[in-house]
């Protein structure tokens, strides 16, 4: 084969394959993690999708990416709520009424579902000043993540900080407890039994280790009896952030790497947030 004739057919191949890689990679609406991209699962795909049914997703690229945020659902649990959050999103203009594009409203508390804690959620004067969710760091919100197993017959204390043997240099840490065995987040009902963080346990991470970010799967991450004390000592010095709400089941311990974006509220002590892993 002269060079010339190489060049050709690697030229063809390349137009030939490359739009194909292109549409793939680029897809809006990838495929249901699990099926691969051969000819037979492009046809289902475009199957489903000619049928119009939508595949919700909790991991991306092949299991690389894990979605840990919480479904805002209507029957979703909401704080000392015994009936769920309700009725929170609404279509305010539709186009079966007559209105050119479709337009949804809601309306829910800041504090649902997985979301975000701001300085100026328990601290007063922190609120007056200014200290919103707007001003928190995307730096700790976004970056390298421990998740680890909290022992499932205690609340998380000082002890219990102790024999984790977090390491030093450690910023991010997703505590995974009772709460994801027994689904807290898909129990409309509110439950104060919820495992969360003591006052001693609180102080034991701030006086003794490096993270900067703590993450929980339950609404709070203060253990009921210890609400407002536990956070007074996460939140007094403003650089702690608190992740709640979090969905932490179904996926192995170890090192992430987390990224966590609030909204951009203004004068807002709390927001929703997204939060995903990529192993």
């Amino acid at each position: 084969m002269t060079p010339l004739q190489y060049v050709l057919i690697t030229c063809a191949v390349a137009h030939v394959v490359l739009p194909l890689a292109v549409a793939t990679s680029d897809a809006a609406y990838p495929p249901p993690y699990g099926l691969d991209q051969s000819g037979t699962t492009t046809t289902t795909t475009a199957s489903a999708v000619d049928d119009l049914i939508p595949v919700r997703r909790e991991v991306y690229g092949g299991g690389r990416i894990i979605d840990i945020s919480h479904r805002y659902l209507s029957e979703m649990p909401t704080w000392e709520s015994p009936d769920g959050l309700g009725h929170f999103l609404w279509l305010a203009k539709s186009m079966k009424n007559g209105s050119e594009a479709n337009n949804s409203e809601m309306k829910l508390p800041t504090h649902t579902g997985t979301h975000v804690d701001a300085p100026g959620h328990v601290f007063d004067h922190y609120f007056d000043a200014g200290f919103d969710v707007d001003t928190l760091d995307l730096e700790v919100l976004n970056g390298h993540a421990l998740l680890v197993d909290v022992p499932r017959d205690k609340n998380i204390t000082a002890e219990v900080m102790k024999s984790l043997n977090i390491p030093k240099g450690v910023r991010r840490v997703l505590f995974r407890t009772l709460n994801t065995d027994r689904r807290l987040m898909y129990k409309k009902e509110f439950d104060t039994s919820y495992v969360g963080f003591m006052k001693d346990g609180a102080k034991w991470l701030v006086d003794n280790t490096d993270i900067k970010l703590v993450g929980i799967d339950y609404l709070s991450v203060a253990a009921f009896d210890d609400l407002i004390p536990s956070h007074l000592v996460f939140l007094k010095n403003r650089d702690i952030i608190l992740v709640e709400g979090l969905k932490l089941d179904d996926f192995p311990l170890g090192l992430y790497s987390v990224h966590c974006l609030p909204l951009r509220l203004v004068g807002s002590e709390g927001s929703p947030i997204r939060c995903i892993l990529i192993k």
